[in-house]
This record gives C-alpha cells, structure tokens and sequence, in this order.
C-alpha cells in the first residue's frame, strides 16, 4: 500500500483496535495473473503471534478457497472515508482529494479441517456480532442436525498476520489552519463517512496540533 510518512500508522495496538472496529474484510490472494477476492468478516485474536491471527470461514460453494492452504494472502479492512473539496482550503492552488483510513494485514492461510474447531470459529463469530444485540441470539438455540448442515457447507481457516500496515490520510500534510477548514466542510455534509472522517481529523489534530 503506498503510505507516505505522514499517513503511516504502525502502533499494533491502534492497528488491532481498528479491525475490530471494522471485521468485516476484501482477502486478496493471487495465483499467477489472476486474483481472488472474497468478502469476508474477520475475528482478530490479537494475542496469537507478533502480530496476531484472523479467523473466519468461506462458503464452500466458493471455489476461492480451494488451493489457497498455505498461501499468502492479504486482507484489507476499511474504514470511514470522505470527499475533500478544494473549496473548503479557501485559498488558490489546491485540488481535490479523498481522505480515507485502512488497514492491511498480510500473512499465510490455513485451511482448518477440525470440525471443533470449525464449530469453535462460528461460535465466536456470532458471540462478536451478536453481543450488540438486545437479545443476542446463540448458536445452541439451533438444532443440532441443523448447525451439522451449517459446518457442511463452510470451511473455516486462520490467517497469521506476518505484517500490519496503517494509512490514516487526514490532511495531515496540511496546515492545522487548513485542516480546521476541512473538518469544517465534512462537518456540513450529510454523508455518516463525511462526519466520521471529520471525527478522526478532529482528534489527530488534538494529538497533534
């Protein structure tokens, strides 16, 4: 991922927070010119490895998983992201841009076979999502033979992450003045990822004014 400097993050814990903001990923992998994509919600257990490891499962009606055991892949998770018009910097010589946070973690695939431990991934994958839930929903509420239906159709796997790479792009190769400005015009937009992205300029500058 192209980061200048002024957009690189690599605090892990930072990093870590935000995919758990954000689980649900694209994984890319590659095999000679073509490249896979799949849309996918990641778990991060941030204690597994240096940097930590992600789990979740494919469809298996979904041929990208077949031949990717012990592949490196890349999984991108996204954040808020917003328009920038030249007009808000209320000065000549400017142009537009986008300002946009994401995180990208590389790292080698497993496939796991373990019907527990494919049981064990689903588990945790509706304790995460449904936690926020008035009456969160449990997976034992389902039928034994239907949940075995459910582990037939899937296949689980876990990626340990081996790189983790941040770019918050938020005007920070800006002056205060015109990041203030920009804060501003995201501000007055309707758009959930025009006021998030205001949000996180407003406190990178508290950070660093």
């Amino acid at each position: 991922m192209y980061t200048p400097s002024a957009f690189a993050v690599s605090d892990r814990n930072m990093l870590h927070k935000f995919i758990q903001a954000h689980g649900f990923a694209t994984l890319v992998s590659s095999a000679g010119e073509a490249a896979d994509v799949s849309h996918l919600p990641l778990l991060l257990n941030r204690e597994a490895g240096e940097h930590g490891q992600l789990a979740g499962h494919f469809a298996k009606a979904n041929p990208h998983w077949k031949g990717l055991d012990g592949r490196n892949v890349l999984a991108i998770f996204h954040g808020p992201h917003a328009y920038v018009s030249p007009t808000w910097y209320a000065e000549q010589n400017v142009v537009p841009t986008w300002n946009y946070v994401a995180v990208h973690a590389r790292g080698t695939l497993k496939l796991e076979h373990d019907r527990d431990r494919l049981l064990d991934i689903v588990r945790q994958s509706v304790e995460v999502y449904e936690a926020a839930m008035p009456t969160p929903w449990q997976l034992g509420s389902a039928e034994p033979a239907f949940i075995d239906k459910l582990l037939d159709a899937i296949v689980g796997f876990t990626i340990d992450i081996e790189q983790l790479e941040g770019k918050w792009k938020l005007n920070q190769n800006h002056s205060p003045e015109r990041q203030q400005r920009v804060i501003a015009g995201l501000q007055s937009r309707p758009e959930t990822g025009s006021q998030e992205v205001a949000g996180l300029m407003a406190s990178n500058l508290e950070i660093h004014p």
